[in-house]
C-alpha cells in the first residue's frame, strides 16, 4: 500500500505513549518522597509537586502528539466503516481534547485529594475522561462485530476496557498503599489505545 501524510501521523500516537510512559517512570526521580504503588500519576504534575518541572519536559510530547494522531483518526474514518466504529472514534478524540484542555485549566494544586474550586475540578474532568473512554470503546467493540475489516480494532478496545474496569475495580478494592498500580491500569489503557488507534491508521485500517 501506498501510505500518505495522514498515515504517517498515526505514529505520533506511538510517540504520545513513549513520552507519557518516560514521563511516569522518570519524573519520581525529582520527587523524592514519591511512592508509585501508592500515589496517583497526577501528583507527579501537582502545581507543588518537586517533580513537575521534570514531568512536563518528559511528556512534552505526550499531549500535543496523541491530540493530533486521534484527531487525524476522525479523519480517516469520516465517511469509513459503521456508525458505531465512527462515532467511537470521535468519542476518544473528544476524550484526549477534555484530558489536554481540561487538566490544563484545572491542574492539581498538591498531591493526594486537597480542597479547592481547582481541585473540585480537576475531579470533575477525571469524571468526564473515564466516561468518554468507556463510551467510545464500547461503541468500537459494538462497531468491530460488525465491520469484518476492524474486527481486530474492536479487540484491542475489548483489551483496553477490560483493564480500564481492571484499574476502577482496584482502586476501590485494593488497600490505599496499592492505589497508585491499580490507577496505572486504566491510565495507561487510554494512551496505550491511543497508540493502537495510531498503528492501525500507520496501516489505512487494513
Amino acid at each position: 500500500m501506498k501510505r500518505t501524510l495522514i498515515n504517517y501521523l498515526g505514529l505520533l500516537g506511538m510517540v504520545s505513549l513513549l513520552s507519557y510512559t518516560a514521563a511516569v517512570i522518570f519524573s519520581p526521580l525529582a520527587y523524592p518522597d514519591y511512592h508509585w504503588l501508592s500515589q496517583a500519576v497526577s501528583d507527579l504534575s501537582a502545581e507543588a509537586a518537586s517533580s513537575r518541572t521534570l514531568w512536563n519536559q518528559l511528556s512534552a510530547l505526550y499531549m500535543p502528539c496523541g491530540i493530533v494522531c486521534c484527531t487525524v483518526n476522525c479523519i480517516a474514518v469520516a465517511g469509513k466503516y459503521n456508525k458505531m466504529l465512527r462515532l467511537g472514534v470521535y468519542l476518544f478524540a473528544l476524550m484526549n481534547w477534555v484530558t489536554a484542555v481540561g487538566y490544563a485549566m484545572f491542574p492539581l494544586t498538591d498531591a493526594g485529594t486537597p480542597n479547592g474550586f481547582q481541585n473540585i475540578m480537576h475531579l470533575v474532568v477525571t469524571g468526564a475522561v473515564v466516561a468518554l473512554s468507556i463510551l467510545a470503546l464500547v461503541l468500537m467493540i459494538c462497531g468491530g462485530c460488525f465491520q469484518r475489516q476492524c474486527r481486530s480494532l474492536g479487540f484491542w478496545a475489548g483489551a483496553a476496557l477490560f483493564l480500564m474496569i481492571l484499574g476502577a475495580v482496584g482502586v476501590n478494592l485494593l488497600p490505599r498503599a496499592y492505589f497508585g498500580l491499580a490507577e496505572r491500569f486504566s491510565t495507561f489503557a487510554a494512551v496505550g489505545f491511543n497508540a493502537v488507534l495510531g498503528i492501525y491508521l500507520y496501516n489505512d485500517f487494513s
